[in-house]
């Protein structure tokens, strides 16, 4: 399931409904789900069950209180007593990785939204409008124990797979480095690599170490966007392949070396006859990429007359399936007095266009 997927089913669940998330390390699940408390304006907690006792989850006899009453009670977690009192999207992270009794105890927390007990042997109950969502790594590469059948029965099951737009989609909303983003655009088999088909202890990219490496670049003031098209500065190279590995470290910072080249939204929209031969030269893999700056621009701006005419001829000079491409792209902005300059100038071309596809179809 992609990202944009789980986004509108996940928030149209009731709140009662437990969600799953199963996939791989860093591909964004603890995100989605502090997206997802966002959305409903509803605090986030983040539980990380692999690291916690039976007594972390269930809650620890109160000693004191027993004294007093010769009633067995217990001390509940603060986490817990706060999801109780408030609502909250409670993350419940790496529930496979747990011990059996932590598994057991997030198993009466899902299936009853209740634990411990009062003096008068009464549940401590979760707030009604409070949602659990729980993530697990799946995957050949982890030691983990198996889910009980009777505690995944108690969820809607999601299986992530993220795509390299689910991630431009999320960098361009997230202040991630524009260049960054332009690299995993035109290289979307750097996003992620399956650990297992590497040797064991390889660094290996994935959408997480993408992101720590960009906020490590603009603290050391090595962002891409400052230092592309120059040589780049020293411990660039190491500080990339830490995070992301050899392959996608060298293939990195060649691309920022070399990024004079590339072709921006401003270089089309602004001065397209004095970039003209530089577009020219461009790859169709470039010119989607380009297509996909386009659009942006096209959703934060209103176009001039004269910007909307340097688009029309950068059209123009498209083939007929990428004219199609930056059509539809502008099109889903809905930003309409863009529309309509650009399809004065080009909707007879995207109709023949079309007709074209539909004939050698």
């Amino acid at each position: 399931m992609d990202i944009k997927t789980f986004s509108i089913v996940a928030g149209a669940l009731p709140p009662e409904m437990a969600v799953l998330m199963r996939g791989p390390t860093g591909i964004g699940k603890s995100f989605l789900a502090k997206a997802l408390s966002e959305e409903k304006g509803l605090p986030f907690i983040d539980v990380r069950l692999s690291t916690m006792s039976e007594g972390d989850v269930g809650g620890y006899p109160d000693i004191e209180g027993m004294k007093e009453t010769g009633v067995m009670t217990f001390c509940m977690p603060s986490w817990f007593v706060r999801s109780c009192r408030e609502p909250v999207v409670l993350m419940l992270d790496e529930m496979n990785r747990a011990l059996p009794g932590v598994q057991q105890a997030a198993f009466q927390l899902i299936l009853d939204r209740e634990l411990g007990n009062d003096k008068d042997g009464k549940p401590y109950r979760l707030h009604a409008g409070t949602r659990i969502i729980a993530a697990v790594n799946h995957g050949a590469e982890y030691d983990v124990n198996d889910m009980d059948p009777a505690l995944l029965r108690r969820f809607w099951v999601c299986d992530l797979e993220p795509t390299s737009d689910d991630w431009l989609t999320w960098a361009g909303e997230n202040d991630i480095d524009p260049v960054m983003i332009d690299f995993i655009r035109q290289n979307p088999e750097h996003l992620r690599v399956d650990p297992t088909a590497v040797e064991p202890g390889t660094v290996c990219p994935n959408p997480a170490s993408w992101h720590r490496l960009d906020t490590s670049f603009k603290y050391a003031d090595m962002a891409p966007v400052g230092v592309c098209g120059k040589n780049r500065p020293a411990g660039f190279y190491a500080m990339a392949m830490g995070f992301v590995g050899t392959e996608a470290g060298i293939a990195l910072a060649d691309f920022v070396e070399n990024y004079e080249m590339v072709v921006s939204a401003e270089d089309v929209i602004d001065a397209y006859n004095a970039n003209k031969g530089r577009i020219a030269e461009q790859s169709n893999s470039q010119l989607a990429g380009l297509t996909d700056k386009i659009k942006v621009h096209c959703a934060d701006n209103k176009w001039s007359i004269k910007q909307a005419d340097n688009i029309g001829k950068f059209a123009k000079a498209l083939p007929g399936e990428l004219m199609v491409s930056l059509w539809n792209a502008i099109s889903s902005t809905q930003n309409m007095p863009n529309i309509q300059k650009l399809h004065k100038l080009i909707g007879p071309m995207i109709v023949e266009a079309v007709q074209a596809s539909r004939n050698i179809n």
